[in-house]
């Protein structure tokens, strides 16, 4: 795992196209919010890392503190390159976001994804991670389209 880095663009746009999971609006939030986090390095609400795979960007996870709660984080964003699913990256990427988190205070992490059907694996992935679902809003995004929020809980 390591810091973002502008050359990492590029491969990140690649893998987030690639995972045919985000629309093009998608992907330039995506991209957006990594262009804040390298275009304003005092700003505190995005943190960023990077796994690579024999010095190849293999995925990320854009996470941070979400304002004016006590201990509570979100992750934003997870993406890995879809040629190395299931080889264990997503899973680092969690756990060391989440190490991260709960160094700086974290009693909670969350996250919220789609209901829809291209969502089925990212939503395993969650379950498999430890992560809960706390809450469903129907019709959130367009109709037939759920917001679904997971939560993980980290106790003392």
């Amino acid at each position: 795992m390591r810091s973002l880095k502008r050359s990492d663009l590029p491969d990140l746009t690649r893998i987030l196209i690639a995972t045919g999971a985000f629309t093009q609006a998608e992907v330039d939030c995506a991209l957006e919010l990594l262009n804040i986090v390298l275009d304003q390095p005092l700003q505190t609400d995005y943190q960023v890392l990077v796994a690579e795979n024999h010095g190849k960007i293999a995925g990320y996870i854009l996470y941070g503190a979400v304002p004016l709660t006590s201990g509570n984080f979100d992750i934003y964003w997870i993406a890995t390159d879809p040629a190395l699913h299931g080889q264990g990256f997503g899973q680092k990427l969690m756990e060391a976001a989440e190490k991260d988190a709960k160094s700086r205070g974290a009693r909670m992490v969350c996250l919220e994804t789609s209901s829809q059907g291209g969502y089925e694996k990212t939503r395993r992935f969650y379950d498999r991670s430890g992560y809960f679902e706390e809450s469903r809003i129907r019709d959130f995004y367009k109709i037939g389209d759920d917001r679904i929020t997971y939560v993980k809980r980290f106790f003392p």
